[in-house]
C-alpha cells in the first residue's frame, strides 16, 4: 500500500467551493481571505475590520466533511450554528475550501427593498408574455405570464409581471414588477413593484406599492386612502 489518500478522501478534500464578489462594504458580508491559489484561509462573518473586499454571496458546493465540521461548532451568540463557522472549522481541519469569483450580476436580498430590486431585474430579464390561465374581460400589456387555473376579470395588468398557478384578479390593476404567488386572491385594488407571495388576500386598496407581502397574508380596506407601502410578514392581516 502506497501512502496515497484513497480516491473517494481526494475528491471530498477537493469538491468544497465559495463563490465569492468584490462589494464596497464588506463589514455586511462573511469576508474571506485568499492564499495564492484561491484556497480559503479565514472567513470572518461581517468583521468590523475587513481583510478583504471578498465577500461570500451565499452560493456553496460542499463535500460530506460539511457534517464533520457542523458537529464540531457550538451556536452562535444569536443560537444558530453558523455557515461561516462551519467553513472556517472545515479549513482549520485541513480541509480545501476553494473560492470562485462571481463574475455574473449579484445582488444582496436581506431587506425588503433589496427583495424588490432583485425581483424586479429578474421579471426584466425573464418574463415573457404567456398565458395559460384565463383572462376575461381584461388588457393585457406587455410580458406578461399568467400561470395556469388563474383567472383574471375586468382587470388590467401590465408587464413585466408573473401571476401565479390558481390566483384570482378581478377589478383590479396590477402594474408592472410585480410577482404574484400561487392561490394568491386580489379584488378592486391597484398593485405596483410588489412581491406578493402564496394565498395572500388583498381586497380594496386604492393603491399599494413597493411592499412585500407574506404568505397568507391579508390587506384589506377600510376608509382611508392613500398609497400604502407595506412590509407584511407570514400569516399577517392589515385592516387599512
Amino acid at each position: 500500500m502506497s501512502g496515497r489518500q484513497p480516491a473517494r478522501r481526494r475528491i471530498n478534500r477537493l469538491c468544497t467551493k465559495i463563490h465569492k464578489r468584490t462589494v464596497d462594504d464588506p463589514t455586511k458580508f462573511g469576508v474571506a481571505t485568499l492564499d495564492e491559489k484561491a484556497n480559503i484561509i479565514e472567513l470572518v462573518e461581517k468583521p468590523k475590520d475587513p481583510s478583504s473586499n471578498l465577500a461570500i454571496v451565499g452560493t456553496y458546493i460542499f463535500s460530506s466533511n460539511i457534517f464533520k465540521a457542523i458537529d464540531k461548532i457550538k451556536p452562535s451568540l444569536r443560537g444558530e450554528l453558523e455557515i461561516t463557522d462551519a467553513i472556517q472549522k472545515m479549513i482549520n481541519m485541513g480541509f480545501n475550501v476553494k473560492a470562485e469569483t462571481l463574475n455574473t450580476w449579484w445582488l444582496d436580498t436581506g431587506k425588503k427593498d433589496d427583495i424588490l430590486v432583485a425581483n424586479a431585474k429578474i421579471l426584466d430579464e425573464y418574463t415573457k408574455l404567456e398565458i395559460k390561465g384565463v383572462a376575461q374581460e381584461s388588457k393585457i400589456e406587455g410580458r406578461v405570464t399568467i400561470q395556469e387555473n388563474a383567472k383574471v376579470v375586468n382587470s388590467t395588468i401590465r408587464g413585466p409581471c408573473v401571476i401565479g398557478d390558481g390566483c384570482v384578479i378581478e377589478n383590479s390593476l396590477i402594474g408592472p414588477y410585480t410577482s404574484i404567488g400561487n392561490r394568491t386572491k386580489i379584488t378592486d385594488s391597484t398593485i405596483e413593484y410588489c412581491v406578493i407571495l402564496e394565498n395572500a388576500r388583498i381586497t380594496g386598496v386604492d393603491r399599494l406599492e413597493e411592499s412585500l407581502i407574506g404568505k397568507n397574508a391579508k390587506v384589506t380596506r377600510n376608509h382611508r386612502k392613500g398609497c400604502l407601502k407595506l412590509n407584511v410578514g407570514d400569516y399577517s392581516e392589515v385592516e387599512i
